[in-house]
């Protein structure tokens, strides 16, 4: 069974519990007036958005903040990632009109600070690249009073794809390399670690006025192992990371094999801003864009 130890020990998952969750992961329900208004604007236009769609458990703060998180390139990915509930296999043909829509539907909601994400499209020639760019323009052009932050794929590390999103410009590029060096074949099966910190180092090389990183705890990593990885990223020059709890989407999905504590996430915390990163989230709910409006400043 599950025991807790000492409350900065992780509560170990077993197959007989593998979804038990301690009392710290608790989901608040979303209040206030303006995610009510967000709320209504959502449901009258019938738009889409991450926040809803993936139940993100920080909804409520977000959208209160004028914050939301946008998916390009379709539902379906070209990779199948262990430890993600978005759908694997062959996607649909790409909707050139997606940037127009992302843009108004920014508009609708009045959104000050938008995060773009999507999906892996290792079936195109430019990997999604150009459409990713054509999506951040329009955001810009319909709503030049808002910031974006764009969490891209690593795009193989094909330096021309990269540029194109260095081209647009986004005030934040993040890309996530969600767990530690020796779990990557196993939670990202057609990712690479040091592809992963390439592509950082790259962008901020190459012009990007902030970048930003992830990772998921709770996947089997040793506490050596995180540090190790917010050494690598510090050494790519990231200026952002967040740090939060994995939890499995379904059964088919790599387990939770440890519920890490608030006192751990304080310590990585801790430990990351003594590295020099200008930001770091953590904490069991911390998720990619957390608090991304913040992390302007």
């Amino acid at each position: 069974m599950n025991v807790e130890t000492v409350a900065s020990e992780p509560i170990v998952a077993t197959e007989a519990f593998p979804q038990a969750k301690p009392k710290w992961i608790r989901v608040k329900l979303p209040t206030g007036k303006k995610y009510t208004e967000l709320r209504n604007v959502v449901d009258k236009y019938n738009l889409h958005t991450i926040c809803t769609s993936g139940s993100c458990p920080n909804m409520g703060e977000c959208w209160g903040e004028g914050t939301a998180t946008f998916m390009i390139l379709g539902n379906i990915c070209t990779r199948s990632c262990g430890f993600c509930g978005v759908k694997t296999g062959r996607p649909e043909s790409l909707d050139w009109e997606e940037p127009e829509k992302v843009a108004r539907s920014i508009k609708l909601m009045n959104i000050s600070h938008a995060v773009l994400t999507s999906v892996d499209r290792d079936d195109l020639k430019d990997m999604g690249s150009i459409i990713w760019a054509e999506t951040v323009r329009a955001v810009r052009r319909m709503n030049p009073n808002t910031t974006m932050e764009t969490l891209i794929p690593d795009f193989q590390g094909v330096e021309r794809n990269l540029n194109r999103i260095l081209e647009a410009a986004p005030e934040i590029i993040s890309h996530n390399m969600e767990t530690v060096r020796r779990l990557t074949r196993e939670v990202r099966i057609q990712a690479k670690y040091d592809r992963s910190l390439g592509v950082l180092k790259y962008l901020k090389e190459n012009g990007a006025n902030r970048t930003k990183s992830g990772i998921m705890l709770g996947l089997g990593e040793k506490e050596e192992e995180v540090i190790e990885t917010l050494h690598d990223l510090k050494e790519a020059k990231v200026d952002i990371v967040t740090i939060g709890q994995y939890l499995q989407p379904s059964k088919r999905h790599l387990p939770v094999r440890a519920f890490i504590t608030p006192e751990q996430f304080a310590k990585y915390k801790e430990i990351g801003m003594s590295l020099g990163f200008r930001h770091v989230e953590s904490g069991a709910l911390v998720r990619s864009s957390y608090r991304a409006q913040k992390h302007l400043l």
